[in-house]
Protein backbone atom coordinates (compact mmCIF):
# COMPACT_ATOMS: atom_id res chain seq x y z
CA UNK A 1 0.00 0.00 0.00
CA UNK A 2 0.98 3.43 -1.02
CA UNK A 3 2.31 5.45 1.89
CA UNK A 4 1.71 8.90 2.21
CA UNK A 5 4.38 11.19 3.16
CA UNK A 6 4.65 12.76 6.01
CA UNK A 7 2.45 15.89 7.46
CA UNK A 8 4.47 19.69 7.43
CA UNK A 9 3.59 21.01 10.43
CA UNK A 10 5.87 23.61 11.33
CA UNK A 11 7.11 21.89 14.42
CA UNK A 12 9.38 19.00 15.71
CA UNK A 13 7.13 15.65 16.66
CA UNK A 14 9.32 14.53 19.13
CA UNK A 15 8.68 18.00 21.04
CA UNK A 16 5.10 17.41 20.25
CA UNK A 17 5.06 13.83 21.14
CA UNK A 18 6.07 15.53 25.25
CA UNK A 19 2.88 16.28 27.99
CA UNK A 20 2.11 19.70 27.50
CA UNK A 21 3.84 21.04 30.22
CA UNK A 22 7.06 19.32 30.05
CA UNK A 23 6.64 20.70 26.42
CA UNK A 24 6.23 24.35 27.71
CA UNK A 25 9.46 23.83 29.30
CA UNK A 26 11.59 22.46 26.99
CA UNK A 27 10.51 25.02 24.28
CA UNK A 28 11.66 27.73 26.94
CA UNK A 29 15.28 26.43 27.30
CA UNK A 30 15.28 26.62 23.38
CA UNK A 31 16.28 29.03 20.30
CA UNK A 32 14.78 29.30 16.88
CA UNK A 33 17.71 29.38 14.31
CA UNK A 34 18.10 29.95 10.78
CA UNK A 35 19.54 26.78 8.46
CA UNK A 36 21.43 27.48 5.46
CA UNK A 37 21.35 24.76 2.64
CA UNK A 38 25.09 23.06 2.67
CA UNK A 39 25.52 24.52 6.44
CA UNK A 40 28.01 22.24 8.40
CA UNK A 41 26.50 23.05 12.20
CA UNK A 42 28.91 20.37 12.99
CA UNK A 43 31.74 18.81 12.02
CA UNK A 44 32.75 15.15 13.09
CA UNK A 45 35.16 15.18 15.92
CA UNK A 46 34.66 18.98 16.82
CA UNK A 47 32.77 19.70 20.19
CA UNK A 48 29.02 19.39 19.77
CA UNK A 49 27.85 22.35 21.93
CA UNK A 50 23.64 22.13 20.93
CA UNK A 51 20.83 19.26 19.89
CA UNK A 52 19.06 20.28 17.25
CA UNK A 53 15.31 19.75 16.31
CA UNK A 54 14.71 20.42 12.96
CA UNK A 55 11.31 21.91 11.82
CA UNK A 56 11.08 23.35 8.79
CA UNK A 57 14.64 22.39 7.58
CA UNK A 58 16.35 19.32 7.43
CA UNK A 59 19.88 17.56 7.83
CA UNK A 60 22.15 14.93 6.71
CA UNK A 61 24.29 13.01 8.75
CA UNK A 62 27.59 12.33 7.15
CA UNK A 63 30.46 9.79 8.37
CA UNK A 64 33.56 11.22 7.31
CA UNK A 65 35.88 8.80 5.16
CA UNK A 66 39.54 9.50 4.41
CA UNK A 67 40.60 10.48 1.21
CA UNK A 68 36.62 11.34 0.42
CA UNK A 69 34.05 13.54 1.27
CA UNK A 70 32.01 11.05 3.84
CA UNK A 71 28.75 8.87 2.81
CA UNK A 72 25.55 9.98 4.36
CA UNK A 73 24.31 7.36 6.59
CA UNK A 74 20.98 9.00 7.74
CA UNK A 75 19.15 12.19 7.53
CA UNK A 76 16.89 14.17 10.45
CA UNK A 77 13.88 16.00 9.68
CA UNK A 78 11.25 17.11 11.87
CA UNK A 79 10.64 13.49 13.12
CA UNK A 80 13.20 13.88 15.54
CA UNK A 81 16.85 15.31 16.61
CA UNK A 82 20.37 15.77 15.25
CA UNK A 83 23.17 15.63 18.06
CA UNK A 84 21.96 12.69 19.84
CA UNK A 85 25.50 11.63 20.60
CA UNK A 86 24.56 14.08 23.70
CA UNK A 87 22.11 12.39 25.33
CA UNK A 88 24.92 9.52 25.75
CA UNK A 89 27.34 12.15 27.25
CA UNK A 90 29.52 12.69 24.35
CA UNK A 91 31.01 15.70 24.10
CA UNK A 92 32.36 15.80 20.15
CA UNK A 93 30.42 14.59 17.40
CA UNK A 94 30.76 11.26 15.55
CA UNK A 95 29.62 12.91 12.42
CA UNK A 96 28.78 15.77 10.21
CA UNK A 97 25.81 17.47 10.90
CA UNK A 98 25.09 18.83 7.32
CA UNK A 99 22.24 21.17 6.25
CA UNK A 100 20.28 19.96 3.14
CA UNK A 101 17.33 21.98 3.26
CA UNK A 102 17.18 24.92 4.32
CA UNK A 103 14.55 25.97 6.82
CA UNK A 104 14.61 26.25 10.62
CA UNK A 105 15.21 24.79 13.87
CA UNK A 106 15.18 24.64 17.60
CA UNK A 107 18.13 24.33 19.44
CA UNK A 108 18.95 23.71 22.97
CA UNK A 109 22.33 24.06 25.00
CA UNK A 110 24.02 20.89 26.32
CA UNK A 111 23.91 21.98 29.51
CA UNK A 112 19.88 22.95 29.58
CA UNK A 113 19.37 19.59 27.67
CA UNK A 114 20.71 17.03 30.40
CA UNK A 115 18.76 19.63 33.39
CA UNK A 116 15.79 18.85 30.90
CA UNK A 117 16.64 14.85 30.65
CA UNK A 118 16.83 15.36 34.34
CA UNK A 119 13.48 16.36 35.37
CA UNK A 120 11.45 14.77 31.95
CA UNK A 121 11.33 10.64 32.18
CA UNK A 122 9.46 11.01 28.72
CA UNK A 123 11.77 13.19 27.19
CA UNK A 124 14.50 10.78 27.75
CA UNK A 125 12.40 7.85 26.65
CA UNK A 126 11.54 9.52 23.41
CA UNK A 127 15.42 10.31 22.64
CA UNK A 128 16.97 6.89 24.06
CA UNK A 129 14.43 5.14 21.28
CA UNK A 130 15.59 8.07 18.52
CA UNK A 131 19.48 6.96 19.57
CA UNK A 132 18.06 3.01 19.28
CA UNK A 133 16.23 3.43 15.79
CA UNK A 134 19.36 5.87 14.77
CA UNK A 135 21.82 2.93 15.17
CA UNK A 136 18.93 0.84 13.40
CA UNK A 137 18.67 2.84 10.16
CA UNK A 138 22.62 3.41 10.39
CA UNK A 139 23.19 -0.25 10.33
CA UNK A 140 20.22 -1.37 7.59
CA UNK A 141 22.55 2.00 5.45
CA UNK A 142 25.55 -0.16 5.58
CA UNK A 143 23.66 -3.20 3.95
CA UNK A 144 21.93 -1.39 1.58
CA UNK A 145 24.72 0.14 0.19
CA UNK A 146 26.07 -3.31 -0.22
CA UNK A 147 23.68 -5.41 -1.88
CA UNK A 148 21.27 -2.89 -3.02
CA UNK A 149 20.86 -1.55 -6.63
CA UNK A 150 21.82 2.16 -6.92
CA UNK A 151 18.67 2.89 -8.94
CA UNK A 152 16.85 1.28 -5.59
CA UNK A 153 18.58 3.00 -3.64
CA UNK A 154 18.05 6.49 -5.43
CA UNK A 155 14.42 6.08 -4.96
CA UNK A 156 14.73 5.20 -1.46
CA UNK A 157 16.87 8.52 -0.94
CA UNK A 158 13.90 10.54 -3.22
CA UNK A 159 11.19 9.28 -0.73
CA UNK A 160 12.97 9.78 2.55
CA UNK A 161 14.28 13.33 1.07
CA UNK A 162 10.39 14.07 -0.10
CA UNK A 163 8.93 13.10 3.99
CA UNK A 164 12.07 15.46 5.45
CA UNK A 165 11.14 18.36 2.69
CA UNK A 166 7.06 17.78 2.85
CA UNK A 167 7.87 18.40 -0.45
CA UNK A 168 7.86 16.70 -4.61
CA UNK A 169 10.16 19.96 -5.29
CA UNK A 170 13.90 18.83 -4.47
CA UNK A 171 16.80 20.92 -5.53
CA UNK A 172 19.98 18.47 -5.92
CA UNK A 173 22.88 18.26 -8.47
CA UNK A 174 24.04 14.68 -9.39
CA UNK A 175 27.06 15.12 -8.10
CA UNK A 176 25.79 16.45 -4.97
CA UNK A 177 23.23 12.58 -4.74
CA UNK A 178 26.57 10.79 -5.84
CA UNK A 179 28.35 12.28 -2.85
CA UNK A 180 25.58 11.47 -0.59
CA UNK A 181 25.30 7.85 -2.03
CA UNK A 182 28.46 7.41 -1.88
CA UNK A 183 28.76 6.45 -6.05
CA UNK A 184 30.41 7.57 -9.04
CA UNK A 185 28.36 10.30 -10.79
CA UNK A 186 27.87 8.17 -13.93
CA UNK A 187 26.08 5.88 -11.41
CA UNK A 188 23.66 8.62 -10.62
CA UNK A 189 23.17 9.88 -14.02
CA UNK A 190 22.05 6.42 -15.31
CA UNK A 191 19.51 5.58 -12.27
CA UNK A 192 18.10 9.07 -12.62
CA UNK A 193 17.84 8.60 -15.72
CA UNK A 194 15.79 5.23 -15.65
CA UNK A 195 13.59 6.53 -13.14
CA UNK A 196 12.70 9.61 -15.55
CA UNK A 197 12.34 7.80 -18.21
CA UNK A 198 9.82 5.57 -16.28
CA UNK A 199 7.93 8.83 -15.42
CA UNK A 200 8.86 8.59 -11.81
CA UNK A 201 10.77 11.92 -11.40
CA UNK A 202 11.73 15.00 -14.01
CA UNK A 203 15.09 16.23 -13.30
CA UNK A 204 16.29 19.07 -14.97
CA UNK A 205 18.88 21.61 -14.34
CA UNK A 206 19.70 20.49 -10.21
CA UNK A 207 16.05 20.60 -9.91
CA UNK A 208 13.95 16.68 -9.06
CA UNK A 209 10.75 16.57 -9.21
CA UNK A 210 8.48 13.48 -7.86
CA UNK A 211 6.15 12.61 -10.22
CA UNK A 212 5.00 9.41 -9.11
CA UNK A 213 5.20 8.58 -5.62
CA UNK A 214 4.12 5.01 -5.42
CA UNK A 215 6.09 4.09 -8.30
CA UNK A 216 9.25 4.89 -6.04
CA UNK A 217 8.13 2.99 -3.56
CA UNK A 218 7.54 0.04 -5.65
CA UNK A 219 10.67 -0.11 -7.59
CA UNK A 220 12.51 1.20 -3.70
CA UNK A 221 14.69 -1.22 -1.55
CA UNK A 222 12.69 -2.46 1.20
CA UNK A 223 14.37 0.14 3.83
CA UNK A 224 12.63 2.71 3.41
CA UNK A 225 9.76 1.48 4.63
CA UNK A 226 11.79 -0.19 7.21
CA UNK A 227 13.26 3.47 8.65
CA UNK A 228 9.97 4.99 8.34
CA UNK A 229 8.73 1.93 10.63
CA UNK A 230 11.24 2.77 12.93
CA UNK A 231 10.55 6.76 13.12
CA UNK A 232 7.18 5.73 13.78
CA UNK A 233 7.90 3.44 16.73
CA UNK A 234 10.36 5.74 18.46
CA UNK A 235 7.84 8.48 18.43
CA UNK A 236 5.94 6.05 20.60
CA UNK A 237 2.72 5.77 18.44
CA UNK A 238 -0.12 4.00 20.55
CA UNK A 239 -2.35 3.28 17.27
CA UNK A 240 -1.29 3.62 13.66
CA UNK A 241 -0.80 7.09 12.81
CA UNK A 242 -1.48 8.54 15.45
CA UNK A 243 1.34 9.78 18.30
CA UNK A 244 0.42 10.69 21.75
CA UNK A 245 0.22 14.18 22.06
CA UNK A 246 0.60 15.07 18.23
CA UNK A 247 -3.24 15.24 17.53
CA UNK A 248 -4.34 17.40 20.54
CA UNK A 249 -1.13 20.05 20.54
CA UNK A 250 -1.57 20.01 17.09
CA UNK A 251 -4.79 22.50 17.46
CA UNK A 252 -3.32 24.40 19.26
CA UNK A 253 -1.58 27.88 17.53
CA UNK A 254 1.98 27.15 16.26
CA UNK A 255 2.82 30.82 17.29
CA UNK A 256 2.21 30.28 20.96
CA UNK A 257 3.84 26.86 21.23
CA UNK A 258 7.13 27.36 19.46
CA UNK A 259 7.68 30.97 20.64
CA UNK A 260 11.71 30.66 21.26
CA UNK A 261 14.16 34.05 20.56
CA UNK A 262 15.11 33.30 17.06
CA UNK A 263 18.45 33.71 15.91
CA UNK A 264 20.87 32.98 12.77
CA UNK A 265 23.67 30.78 13.30
CA UNK A 266 26.52 31.76 10.91
CA UNK A 267 27.90 28.45 8.60
CA UNK A 268 31.57 28.25 10.87
CA UNK A 269 32.93 25.47 7.94
CA UNK A 270 31.17 25.48 4.36
CA UNK A 271 31.82 22.02 4.52
CA UNK A 272 33.00 20.19 0.98
CA UNK A 273 29.13 20.92 -0.42
CA UNK A 274 28.97 24.48 0.20
CA UNK A 275 29.55 24.99 -3.67
CA UNK A 276 27.33 22.06 -4.99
Amino acid sequence: MKAEPLPAPAVNRLIDALPRSERTRLLAACESVDLRFAQVLCDAGQPLDHLYFPTTGFLSLITPVPGHHGLEVAMVGNESAAGLSLVLGQARSPLRLLVQGAGSALRIAAPALRLEMQRSATLRGLLERSIAALLTRTARMAACTRFHLVEERLARWLLTSQDCAHSAQLHVTHEFLAYMLGVRRAGITKAATALQERQLIRYHRGAVTILDRGGLEAISCGCYQADRADMLAALGPDEPGHTPGYAASAAEPATTRYAPKKRSISAEASGPFGSV
